[in-house]
């Protein structure tokens, strides 16, 4: 469904990303893990249009979507939640989950996204006329994949859904998105909580300074001495 090949991204001098490459196959949860700073957000943004690789490629369902503008990208199916949540806080819940579906016009469609977000998210629908800058962390969190789900994207890219949550929320949260991924939504989930991530996902990727340095099944992974000490606290 999706393959990254050999992409490099620079910011300025700083090479951020290193000849990346990798797959995601319909209907598969792939996790990608790593340290601060080792360029999980970058490929995501890259991925997504917000930044531009030098040279190499992203191919979405057999078309060319590398450098091309993020909307363009969100209407042919992948949509992203960004880390922090980024939802508008002076705008109510129901306003943020509108802007979701802002190049949709099939509002009988749109109409049915509300109410599947609602029946994922019961706390949305509590507070759907809050403002969403008064919402708690957690509910900011469901606020903005229920904002992402309402592009209907066929590819959800989750940039750290746990980051700040409390332990109870996180597995809340787990939970939601394995449901979201059985509604046939594939996800490529960038994630501190390693643990977490490859309890729920398919495969995944190891991303160290800008380069993919291992990759195999969750299970391969989490049985990998290396990993489970560089990552997962060598339990």
């Amino acid at each position: 469904m999706l393959k990254v090949n050999d992409i490099n991204v620079f910011y300025g001098n700083i090479h951020a990303l290193k000849g990346v490459s990798l797959e995601i196959h319909q209907g598969e949860i792939v996790t990608l893990i790593g340290a601060n700073g080792a360029g999980k957000s970058t490929l995501l943004q890259t991925i997504s249009g917000l930044l531009k690789p030098k040279n190499g490629e992203v191919v979405f369902d057999n078309e060319h979507v590398a450098g091309k503008v993020p909307q363009l990208i969100v209407k042919r199916g992948i949509s992203q939640v960004p880390e922090g949540r980024r939802v508008f806080s002076n705008m109510s819940v129901e306003e943020n989950l509108e802007l979701g579906a802002y190049l949709r016009k099939d509002k009988k469609g749109i109409q049915e996204d509300f109410e599947k977000v609602y029946q994922l998210f019961p706390r949305l629908l509590e507070r759907r006329k809050q403002l969403s800058g008064t919402l708690s962390g957690g509910e900011q969190q469901m606020l903005a994949m229920g904002r992402a789900l309402m592009a209907r994207p066929r590819l959800l890219l989750l940039d750290e859904p746990s980051m700040g949550l409390a332990p109870l929320l996180v597995k809340t949260i787990f939970k939601i998105i394995e449901e979201i991924n059985k509604t046939g939504t594939t996800i490529l989930l960038v994630e501190q909580n390693a643990n977490m991530a490859l309890s729920i996902a398919d495969r995944a990727y190891v991303i160290e300074t800008g380069k993919i340095v291992a990759s195999g099944t969750a299970e391969e992974l989490n049985q990998s001495d290396q990993i489970r000490n560089a990552y997962l606290g060598g339990h």
